[in-house]
């Protein structure tokens, strides 16, 4: 079973690597220090399994799930967080997520996680369990969150001004002209009703649109 980890820690990459080395039946195909680098490799690698970060800077974890599992639907990926909020945990499941683990849970937890997925079995760390439940019960009445409106690389330029980047850095960085990320913003702050940077980069920071971690 091939697996991608990615994670923009290199120690804890490392050691999720000499943790699946000792099991035969599964193979780090590769490694991604972020979402984008992530999208590159499955693309290449056709990972069975992609061991995600929900929190990395550029393009976080859930934004490159949504987009993984539109582009390769059969890599399953494990989400791995150090944060149990229900904001994440649902939000990785919508975009595509088979698991969720936290990264404080037993190595032996991460190996079973991998193995349920490759059977086409979702699994939740116990840790988190009581959240989805909640997420569940009360999802009927929950309110549209207003980054739903977004598209996804609305929310790819969000998180990246958020994170301190400007208009022509974040265009470098998505290939894009200046002009087409200013439209992009203009459109973030008019369906958010926003009126500064500052605002927007709190409200991504409660959305859990960029990292906390």
């Amino acid at each position: 079973m091939n697996i991608l980890l990615v994670d923009d820690h290199q120690m804890l990459r490392d050691g999720l690597r000499a943790v699946l080395a000792q099991e035969p039946d599964l193979h780090v195909a590769g490694e991604a220090a972020d979402g984008r680098a992530a999208l590159d490799a499955c693309g290449s690698l056709h990972p069975d399994v992609v061991v995600m970060d929900v929190a990395m800077p550029g393009l976080n974890g859930i934004e490159a799930t949504r987009l993984l599992t539109a582009r390769a639907p059969r890599s399953k990926v494990v989400a791995l967080s150090m944060n149990a909020d229900r904001r994440y945990v649902q939000a990785m499941f919508e975009a595509g997520a088979w698991a969720y683990l936290l990264k404080s849970s037993a190595s032996d937890e991460l190996i079973r996680a991998i193995r349920a997925v490759a059977r086409d079995e979702k699994y939740v760390s116990p840790a988190v369990a009581g959240t989805v439940v909640e997420a569940l019960v009360s999802r009927p009445n929950a309110p549209v969150e207003p980054h739903d409106q977004l598209s996804p690389r609305e929310r790819e330029v969000l998180q990246l001004i958020a994170e301190g980047l400007t208009s022509k850095e974040v265009a470098v960085r998505l290939h894009v002209a200046v002009s087409t990320v200013e439209t992009h913003r203009k459109q973030i702050m008019a369906k958010l009703e926003l009126r500064s940077v500052a605002e927007l980069t709190k409200f991504a920071i409660r959305a859990g649109l960029t990292s906390l971690e």
